[in-house]
């Protein structure tokens, strides 16, 4: 099982020396992929529910610096070479679908192919206000916006008509690294969700799940693919877990997880955050290995990374 690290672009991790440290650091002891997630407007009073904590509040302040992912991801794949990069999640029904998909693809190749979109449908009535974007809806517009990206990535010149999206004979290039084709992972923890994941996506991306939760999640996943006649093998399923300890990770793994992502906010200095990051590489995972390869031999916790919301989705 792999190691992912969800830890960029918000508060002190929205400062680039410290983008830079993690993502160098996260690099260099191992880890497998960096994830970072999205927020365009936050508000003081939300009335919305915040689906990924008991109490239905987001952990980030309204008024923390959050960076846009892509921008963010794009910085640290400068600063990197090998380490994978996704959205965790990108709010796609927030976004004209034309221009994501170009940022995307462009993301993509600028980092040599190590680019997967993470994409979620949002649960942020007022973020939606502000942007002038239904809230009602919206995932019949996020799995429209998925449908025309595809045509987008792998046709030239490329047409789509749809309720929310229309387009005829045009270019947009460039295209993805992967022969038009980028690897998108679906997020969300309900039901619909989980079978928006199954019917479209490459693989699921479970933000706060419960370690005791989990097996369940990933066996209404597998129960979707065989009722859709689609093959389980291959599918990503990362799972940032709410309550998860290094002890967890073979239960996990057992349970078909196939990328732990331990999620944290670094610390306000480049040097602490690479101490930070070097911390969380020998507690979580085999020492040495250089694959992001996750182990629960680890023999401690760091107390950032027990709850899937510090770092907000």
């Amino acid at each position: 099982m792999r190691l992912g690290l969800h830890a960029l672009g918000i508060g002190d991790g929205a400062r680039p020396e410290i983008v830079r440290a993690v993502a160098t650091a996260a690099e260099a002891h191992g880890f497998a992929r960096l994830w970072c997630g999205e927020h365009v407007v936050l508000v003081d009073a939300p009335a919305s529910r915040y689906p990924y904590s008991a109490d239905g509040r987001i952990a980030v302040p309204a008024d923390a610096d959050w960076l846009d992912p892509l921008l963010a991801l794009t910085y640290a794949a400068a600063v990197t070479s090998r380490i994978e990069l996704a959205t965790g999640v990108l709010l796609l029904p927030e976004h004209n679908p034309v221009v994501v998909a170009k940022q995307a693809a462009t993301l993509d190749v600028l980092s040599a192919g190590r680019f997967s979109l993470g994409f979620g449908v949002g649960w942020s009535a007022e973020e939606f206000e502000a942007l002038g974007v239904p809230f009602a809806g919206r995932g019949r517009r996020t799995e429209e916006y998925l449908a025309a990206m595809r045509v987008l990535w792998s046709e030239d010149p490329a047409s789509f008509a749809g309720e929310f999206t229309r387009f005829d004979a045009i270019r947009v290039n460039p295209k993805p690294v992967r022969g038009g084709r980028l690897p998108v992972v679906a997020g969300g923890n309900g039901a619909v969700a989980l079978r928006r994941a199954a019917a479209l996506a490459d693989g699921w991306y479970g933000f706060g799940v419960a370690v005791a939760e989990t097996g369940a999640h990933v066996a209404s996943l597998a129960a979707e693919c065989a009722r859709l006649g689609r093959s389980f093998d291959g599918f990503t399923v990362a799972v940032a877990p709410a309550d998860a300890t290094p002890e967890d990770l073979p239960a996990l793994a057992a349970a078909g997880v196939t990328e732990c992502v331990v999620v944290g906010a670094p610390p306000a200095t480049p040097d602490a955050a690479a101490a930070w990051v070097a911390e969380l590489a020998r507690t979580w995972m085999v020492t040495g290995t250089g694959t992001g390869t996750a182990t629960g031999t680890g023999t401690g916790t760091a107390t950032e990374t027990r709850t899937g919301s510090a770092a907000g989705n």
